[in-house]
């Protein structure tokens, strides 16, 4: 599980800042949104509009992409535009079976230089500058000539899977358990073999999860995949061999609704459910962007709270606008960070639990009254 996140210069974040996933001594929902190695089960981000929340996913999803996609993004826009520094860097703290993994990250967009550090309870496992690196987990020890563009953690683990490394190894399908999901254009990116994408998860594994789900949980509605939908005054039946399309049936409703005709929150979920479902079930982290995305308030509410309960040590780490989730009743101070931005010192954060609100207050009022921070200055469009 992912434990502390610390960036500098990247994006929005000019200034270093850490991001903690550890509990602190509060007790609320210790049983349900805490792992038993005393890391949390998610973090959410609030804040105004432009303030940073998105990218401090994305210092979690960078890791990601440049371990196991082919498609790089250009380091010269990942720094912050509005400092002086041409050098950012990542430093991300695991917990994989109470072992401690530290993995460092920087680039000089200069000079187009990589520097990492891997450590395993504080024991240094590979080191690189530039093109040139150490490795104290492989038979070969010193390299040069390295790519430039291409972490060295990742050609080291490509060249041996961690084969004689278990703890690399369970750290590395923690990461490819991960999924990213932006609620907003629905777009999923799966670290992975596995496909989460809606029409190709059904077609290999159907909707009985989907429709469990459902059921489970009252929404009074199922889905179905078929070449036809047939209902009490119409049918659909498609031409095409072996064409299909997802239908929406609401119980006492016998007509089925095609899934382009049904509302954006349905459309919304029934996207982000297979890749919410099984990172809830297989130790990953699921990061969400605009969750908030067309939900209802509940149903914002049941889902964490699916996810808080359902995961062993998975996390969902997520952006959200929707202040009604910000309560003790589902999510813990220590859980819950507001983003703002500072003008040329960039975005900064603030975690709830510094305030040391008591379980009992409201932190929804504190929040919108400003005692966290992150929130917008704008002037009431009634004033004179």
């Amino acid at each position: 599980m992912l434990t502390k996140l610390v960036i500098k210069n990247f994006k929005s974040f000019k200034n270093e800042v850490t991001i903690d996933f550890t509990k602190t001594n509060y007790k609320v929902l210790d049983d349900l949104n805490v792992s038993d190695n005393g890391v949390l089960k998610g973090v959410m981000f609030v804040g105004a509009n432009a303030s940073g929340k998105s990218n401090a996913l994305h210092a979690i999803r960078l890791l990601l992409d440049e371990l196991f996609r082919e498609v790089k993004e250009n380091a010269a826009f990942l720094r912050c535009l509005f400092s002086k520094e041409n050098e950012f860097s990542l430093n991300y703290f695991f917990l994989i079976e109470n072992k401690e993994i530290n993995y460092f990250f920087g680039v000089d967009t200069s000079k187009k230089i990589i520097s990492e550090k891997l450590y395993v309870d504080n024991k240094l496992l590979l080191e690189r500058m530039g093109t040139t690196a150490k490795s104290y987990i492989t038979e070969k020890e010193n390299f040069d000539e390295l790519d430039r563009n291409i972490l060295f953690l990742r050609t080291i683990y490509f060249n041996t899977g961690f084969a004689n490394n278990h703890i690399l190894l369970k750290w590395f399908e923690f990461l490819q358990n991960s999924i990213y999901f932006n609620a907003f254009d629905k777009s999923i990116i799966s670290y992975g073999k596995k496909d989460f994408r809606l029409v190709d998860y059904i077609k290999e594994r159907g909707t009985g999860e989907i429709n469990d789900f459902f059921k489970a949980y009252n929404f009074e509605q199922n889905v179905e995949y078929s070449s036809e939908a047939v209902g009490e005054h119409f049918a659909i039946v498609f031409d095409k061999d072996n064409e299909k399309m997802i239908f929406f049936k609401r119980k006492d409703i016998n007509m089925p609704i095609p899934f382009e005709y049904e509302s954006l929150g349905n459309r919304t979920l029934l996207n982000m459910l297979p890749s919410f479902l099984y990172v809830a079930q297989n130790n990953g982290i699921l990061l969400v962007d605009e969750f908030s995305s067309g939900f209802h308030n509940e149903l914002e509410r049941l889902l964490v709270q699916y996810f808080m309960e359902a995961s062993s040590k998975s996390q969902m780490i997520f952006v959200s606008h929707s202040t009604n989730l910000l309560s003790t009743a589902i999510l813990r101070p220590d859980q819950i960070y507001s983003v703002e931005f500072d003008g040329e010192n960039g975005s900064h954060i603030k975690r709830f639990s510094e305030e040391q609100p008591r379980v009992a207050q409201n932190l929804e009022k504190m929040y919108l009254s400003g005692v966290f921070g992150g929130l917008p200055n704008y002037k009431d469009a009634y004033e004179d």
